[in-house]
Parts: structure tokens; C-alpha cells; sequence
């Protein structure tokens, strides 16, 4: 399969450490992949530029990323933090570490100077090496908000706040993808989707990391129409997420939290919907979507082999 073309559709820390996985793939057979990366949890914080999933990516990829907390940088510092709060600046329950803080003020500064964030991204990613090709979904503003009941009323809030502030225990009625509408694809993404040979969607939250992807106008065509076969790769094993709040997302959306949850909310690609494989954990054996092809393997990320195991097993639905 030498000269095969990969995209992965991801957003997340369990999106960043797939990759890990389809990287060491790629290298093995000389495939090319791109990562189309969610920036829908992206937000400006104290006046800079936090992009969560292009980070959490590029610090996995580029071996600089906190293996305890699974996000952020390691031997992190909180100077900076702890100085805001003795100013009582707002927001409080984001913290920003004083290494990440540096990546956030290179690109708040070039873009404040008017490079788009795919240029910005490319440029930051030449410090980490992630050997992946990282393209925002979009450079466009898009950010994901949940519609909650808050302070007596009905709001929304962005999904960074519902999550970290509120760790998602508020009445939620939906998540709106803000921007989404007017946003193109950043240059490059459609373009690899439609050129690729496998799309792979990561283990990803499937409300909030890759539906804003593919709320982008145009990207969804681009997976759906496009001649590479789409599959999967479940968030869930049995009832619950491998990590994060795939099920509180779900459940506001009135989706079970199972792999056959996940994948009927795809679809099959035959009957309007994305997947043509769909990949799940053992324990998920007997999961069934219909039209589309459902193995089992371990999908457990325990490490760089299991993971790129996980990812011979997704190539192998093509």
C-alpha cells in the first residue's frame, strides 16, 4: 500500500492518541496521512487563542504532551494561573499552563497579524514534528455551545464551560455548532478527503469533536461522495466511554451510549450516512448497524502497539 493517502477525522485526547497508532501504520507501509483536527472547542481565553484538539494532537504526535493528565503540556508550570487568580481575572475555571501559554501567544500573535490558523498550525508544527499533516477543519470561527438551563433561564454557554465548569451536570436540551454555517473548509481538507484511499474516523466524541467537522458546509459531502471507504472506530466499550463525556453528549441527543448507538448515529453510508465499516471492541462482538461491516478487536489504547493493532484492524473493513 505504498503512496496510500489517510485522513482522520479527530478531536480529542483519545483522537490524539489514534493517531499515534496510525502514524506508526503509516510509516510501516509509506502511506501519507492528514489529520483533519475538530476546532469547535476553540476559544479565546485572557485575549489569546486556544485551539484544545489541534494541541492536544500536536503535543501527542510531538512526545510533549502530559501522559498523567492526558492533555496539556508535561512539567507543566502554573505561574501564570496563579497569578490571574490573585487578580481574581474571570474565567477561573480554565487554567492555562505557563509551557502552553507559550503556544497560545505565538498563535494568537500571527494571527492577530493575519495568517489563517491553517498556516499558523502548519507553523507550530514545525517545532513538535508530528509527521502528520494537521489541518484545522476550518480557519473560520466555529465553536460548539450547549443550550442549558442556567440562572433561571435558557442560554448557551460555550462547551468548554458545560464541561469544565459545569462538568455537564446542568438540564441540556442541544449542542449548536456556532459559525458553522458561514465557515469553508481551511484549504486542504476537502481536497484530501476526496483524494484519499481510507477516511478513518477516530475514537473520537462523536457530538463534539467530529459533528463539528462535518457541520462544516461541504466536508460531509466530501466524506460521503468521496471514493474512499469511510470506517469507524467505536468511542464506547460496552456501556460506557473509554474516556470523557461521550455519554452525557449522547444522552442529550437521545442516543444510547453503545457502539451500536454510535454507529447508527453515523449511518451507513449506503442510506445516506457516513460509514461503510465500523469497528468495535470485543466486548461490542455482537453490535449490529445496518448496511455497514462491524468487526471486533481490542480497543483499548494501552500503548503505541496496541493502538496501531486497533488501526490494522480498522484498514482491514476497507
Amino acid at each position: 500500500m505504498d503512496g496510500m493517502r489517510i485522513v482522520v477525522l479527530t478531536g480529542g485526547i483519545g483522537g490524539a492518541r489514534f493517531l499515534l497508532g496510525v502514524r506508526a501504520y503509516a510509516r510501516a507501509i509509506g502511506a501519507e496521512v492528514t489529520a483533519v483536527v475538530n476546532v469547535g472547542d476553540d476559544l479565546y481565553l485572557h485575549g489569546l487563542k486556544v485551539c484544545p484538539d489541534l494541541d492536544s494532537v500536536m503535543y501527542t504526535l510531538g512526545g510533549g504532551a502530559d501522559p498523567e493528565r492526558g492533555w496539556g503540556r508535561v512539567a507543566e508550570s502554573w505561574t501564570v494561573r496563579e497569578e490571574l487568580a490573585a487578580y481574581g481575572a474571570e474565567p477561573a475555571w480554565f487554567g492555562l499552563g505557563d509551557r502552553d501559554l507559550a503556544t497560545h501567544l505565538v498563535r494568537t500573535t500571527r494571527i492577530t497579524a493575519g495568517y489563517p490558523l491553517h498556516q499558523v498550525t502548519a507553523a507550530l508544527a514545525t517545532r513538535w514534528e508530528p509527521g502528520v499533516r494537521l489541518l484545522p477543519a476550518t480557519d473560520d470561527r466555529l465553536e460548539t455551545h450547549a443550550v442549558v438551563d442556567l440562572d433561571g433561564r435558557q442560554r448557551a454557554i460555550h462547551f468548554q464551560e458545560w464541561w469544565i465548569r459545569h462538568r455537564a451536570e446542568i438540564p441540556t436540551h442541544r449542542f449548536v455548532f456556532v459559525g458553522a454555517e458561514d465557515a469553508k473548509p481551511a484549504p486542504g481538507v476537502t481536497e484530501a478527503i476526496t483524494e484519499a484511499d481510507l477516511v478513518l474516523l477516530a475514537p473520537s466524541n462523536p457530538v463534539v469533536s467530529i459533528a463539528p467537522i462535518l457541520a462544516v458546509p461541504g466536508l460531509r459531502d466530501a466524506v460521503t461522495a468521496g471514493k474512499a471507504p469511510v470506517v469507524g472506530v467505536s468511542p464506547i466499550i460496552g456501556a460506557a466511554p473509554v474516556r470523557g463525556m461521550a455519554d452525557r453528549c449522547l444522552n442529550v441527543l437521545g442516543i444510547e451510549c453503545s457502539a451500536a448507538g454510535v454507529g447508527g448515529l453515523y449511518g451507513g453510508r449506503a442510506s445516506g450516512g457516513l460509514l461503510d465499516g465500523w469497528l468495535v471492541a470485543e466486548e461490542d462482538a455482537a453490535t449490529v448497524v445496518p448496511e455497514v461491516r462491524v468487526h471486533a478487536a481490542p480497543l483499548r489504547m494501552t500503548d503505541e502497539a496496541a493502538t496501531t493493532a486497533m488501526v490494522h484492524a480498522a484498514v482491514g473493513l476497507m
